[in-house]
């Protein structure tokens, strides 16, 4: 892990931008250790959540135990002296939003294997410093983050202060200043180099985009901000990708969607599936075999430097330890899906809260009885699920969650037959109510900010999933071998903001079929917008978890439709691309266009386009107005036909 122990007047200074109020006194003494959670030397069975790392300025760790504790995250650590050393936990209750009871994301701070007395998690409804008291700790001390319950716990870092009467504040912008200085990290952000095309958003679209462009001949920087390429195609989310590739009249458009995806023959819906489905190692296995692609995981973008409307550069942080990277290009392309880059360069876009369609953490349910589910299993505790097994101890208790959504007396699909609808064309789901437990119509944050509210709708997810498996075990008494067996962490998010570009697509351009010169990718999806399901959410407004899809004649089109390139490039900021649902499309026009082999294709024209921009020296605009034939010829050409670097 990084240094940890702070002495000397630089570290009082440091110090001093906790202190919290203008005029507060300084610190008495300036030696103190502080840790950050996601930095720990072994994060045992706790994750790095990244999510609302905007907001919050850091990632976190999560306890996903699906209701049974996860191992211990430890880090040996040298203090400045052995002696008593006042604790605080940055954490907070992630139900105390909701007014729920019972604070289940509990967990503990070990010292040497004895637990201090405060038990965190447990306070307050915002991230805070949660007070731990004054602890006794030794030259050397092994430090654990201990689980209590696995029902979600979270903690951010820790402080220990010799100065037992200092109090640090709860500002962002102070607790990112002081966690820089800290750790050393410099204010300038380090060199990362200059390319041709910059990047961001390592899902289907963006990475999609930096294949095309690298194998186009330039170079390329693509930058993701999880460990795994895909984004809602990975194992990370498990959103199966739909849409239809390789249709005339460019058939290879499509080549490289399907060459990063798992050659299986689907059967099914596959969402939520186990990992190996989604095939996150063949993503990067091809990214990697790119040589002008340099790849950056785990680093997420939030800054862009931008003159006279073009981008210039942007600057990347690691989700890991902070350290920012910036990286310059003469072309960029955001496929972030919030657009992030966009937002920050001051590109045009639109973007409104209320009757959104919501977010999905999709989840499982497992056998325990059963042989293939338990060797399948992808539980933290694998090892002693499968020794209870052998044994022939099958029995899976799960405890009542008071602070879930109470389920108790509601409908859901998968409780007995039940099922969700279709407007006007019966059910969906499955004949097996397990089937209907967890798939894409358990959806929330219809009224939600999906960027600065993304922990809140995840954890509301969170809450149904937990109060449905609640209802089933404990008061419907089924399932007594079944247990949760996988859950997504990561919310799969279907709408946020939506650069423009010279064509804004409607949904009346599809039921149209309107013809476009310049076009650029084919769409296969319905006019698919999703809504809280009426026949669920009485008495749970606000709430919601369960939604409708659009259907009917209204919504279809007779796809495939061939999308204009012109929705795949800022109107306003001269030199940046866009690919997957943050394109320039209006919010019904979304809908068709937001299914992930379709977004790849997107990726796919992106990256062609600018090596046209690279070559003629021309502008994302400058493609359409000048050069769409020179387009139209490489969407013709097979995947994977390289060209010689453009002449710049």
């Amino acid at each position: 892990m990084r240094r940890r122990v702070f002495l000397g007047a630089a570290a009082g200074t440091a110090l001093a931008l906790l202190a919290g109020r203008r005029g507060a006194a300084a610190p008495t003494t300036n030696e103190f250790v502080f840790l950050e959670a996601e930095g720990f030397d072994d994060l045992g069975g706790w994750v790095v959540d990244q999510q609302s790392m905007d907001q919050m300025g850091s990632a976190y760790l999560l306890a996903h135990g699906l209701g049974r504790p996860v191992a211990d995250a430890v880090v040996r650590v040298t203090f400045p002296a052995a002696g008593r050393y006042r604790l605080w936990v940055r954490t907070r209750d992630w139900v105390a939003p909701w007014g729920a009871p019972g604070a289940p994301g509990k967990f503990q701070v070990l010292l040497d294997g004895r637990p201090v007395g405060e038990t965190f998690g447990t306070k307050n409804a915002d991230w805070h410093w949660h007070d731990g008291g004054t602890v006794e700790v030794g030259a050397e001390t092994t430090i654990a983050l201990h689980d209590l319950t696995g029902f979600e716990g979270r903690c951010e870092a820790l402080l220990f202060c010799r100065d037992l009467g200092f109090e640090p504040v709860n500002d962002v912008a102070a607790i990112d200043a002081f966690r820089r200085r800290l750790l050393g990290l410099p204010d300038r952000p380090d060199d990362g180099g200059t390319f041709d095309l910059v990047v961001v958003g390592g899902g289907l679209a963006g990475t999609c985009a930096a294949i095309a462009a690298a194998r186009q001949g330039l170079t390329v920087a693509l930058v993701q901000d999880r460990p795994v390429l895909g984004g809602n195609g990975s194992s990370e989310v498990r959103v199966w990708p739909e849409g239809t590739t390789r249709v005339a009249p460019f058939p290879h458009v499509g080549d490289i969607v399907e060459e990063i995806l798992p050659d299986f023959k689907r059967a099914g819906m596959m969402a939520g599936k186990t990992a190996e489905y989604f095939a996150d190692d063949l993503k990067l296995r091809v990214v990697s075999a790119e040589p002008t692609v340099t790849l950056f995981l785990e680093h997420r973008v939030n800054a862009v430097e931008a003159n006279a409307g073009r981008i210039t550069a942007v600057v990347a942080e690691s989700t890991r330890g902070g350290r920012r990277t910036r990286l310059e290009g003469r072309l960029f392309a955001d496929c972030t899906g919030d657009a992030v880059v966009g937002h920050l360069a001051g590109a045009d876009y639109e973007f409104a809260i209320g009757g959104n369609m919501g977010m999905t953490n999709w989840w499982r349910p497992m056998d325990a009885a059963n042989e293939k589910h338990v060797l399948a299993c992808e539980c933290k505790d694998k090892d002693a699920l499968t020794a209870a097994f052998q044994q022939g101890d099958h029995e899976q208790p799960f405890p009542r969650c008071p602070w879930a959504i109470d389920l108790s007396d509601k409908p859901f699909p998968g409780r007995g037959k039940l099922t969700a609808q279709w407007p006007g064309n019966g059910l969906y789901g499955t004949d097996d109510p397990l089937g209907n437990l967890g798939g894409w119509f358990w959806e929330s944050g219809f009224d939600k900010n999906p960027i600065e509210d993304v922990e809140r709708i995840r954890d509301n997810n969170f809450r149904a999933m937990y109060g449905a498996w609640d209802a089933l075990k404990n008061v419907d008494k089924l399932y007594p071998t079944h247990r949760l067996g996988w859950a997504a962490y990561i919310a799969g998010k279907r709408e946020s903001r939506r650069l423009l570009g010279d064509v804004i697509l409607s949904a009346d351009d599809f039921r149209a079929r309107k013809n476009w010169p310049d076009q650029a990718f084919p769409c296969s999806w319905h006019i698919d917008v999703h809504s809280p399901h009426p026949d669920y959410d009485t008495g749970l407004e606000g709430t919601e978890f369960i939604s409708r899809a659009t259907d009917g004649e209204h919504f279809k089109y007779g796809g495939p439709y061939w999308a204009p390139y012109r929705c795949l490039y800022s109107r306003n900021v001269a030199n940046l691309f866009m690919a997957g649902r943050d394109i320039s499309v209006t919010k019904e026009g979304l809908g068709p266009v937001r299914v992930m082999r379709t977004c790849g294709m997107m990726g796919e024209i992106v990256g062609k386009a600018a090596a046209i921009c690279v070559r003629e020296s021309t502008t994302p605009r400058g493609v359409y107005e000048r050069h769409l034939t020179a387009l139209h010829d490489l969407m013709r050409l097979p995947g994977d036909f390289r060209a010689a670097r453009p002449a710049s």
